[in-house]
């Protein structure tokens, strides 16, 4: 069974921010593949289903990013699912908007719901790093990665979010995209 988690903060204030890129991901993914209705537990909510053959759990951490591990480690404990089984899909500033990057370990690089989660549940968890960009005019990163998707990036996020749908099955049973580093709004990507 496979751990598949979005991140994001809860509430409403923050649905459309950039940092609710993984809980926007998880949403669609449960969406289309018909996954049953969200279960509370008391860190996290979760759906279980299949994605082909292979058992899933979704899981959307209910606490603020900063403590994001708390949900994931609850998660694993009670799924029985070991950390190299667990795919984090989240923001990254330090990839351009329209990017999307695999990694495996490693460090947290400054994101805070990263932080938790390899204090808690270690480092070997894979992610797949969504990129937002970062900042313009000296804006705090605090308020920009909390703040509204542009208007153009609201438009095509759909877009980004489907690309990840679309190789779902290679990101968690090879453990890759079919491009790596792919920039899906890039004129050359016809994929």
């Amino acid at each position: 069974m496979k751990l598949i988690v979005g991140l994001g903060n809860p509430g409403k204030i923050y649905a459309n921010s950039r940092h609710n890129i993984g809980f926007r991901f998880l949403d669609l993914l449960g969406s289309e593949l018909g996954f049953p209705t969200w279960q509370s537990s008391s860190a996290f909510i979760s759906t279980k289903g299949k994605i082909e053959a292979l058992p899933v759990v979704l899981i959307k951490p209910t606490t603020y990013m900063n403590n994001s591990g708390i949900g994931v480690l609850e998660a694993s404990n009670f799924f029985k699912i070991r950390t190299e089984e667990i795919y984090v899909f989240h923001d990254d500033l330090n990839i351009k908007w329209g990017m999307i990057k695999k990694k495996i370990g490693g460090g947290h690089g400054g994101h805070n719901g990263l932080r938790s989660i390899s204090e808690l549940v270690g480092t070997e968890y894979k992610r797949v790093r969504i990129g937002i960009g970062r900042p313009e005019n000296n804006q705090p990163v605090a308020k920009y990665v909390l703040s509204s998707l542009n208007l153009d990036q609201e438009a095509r996020i759909n877009n980004l979010l489907y690309f990840c749908l679309s190789n779902i099955m290679d990101i968690i049973k090879k453990d890759t995209f079919l491009i790596e580093g792919i920039d899906i709004f890039s004129e050359s990507f016809s994929g």
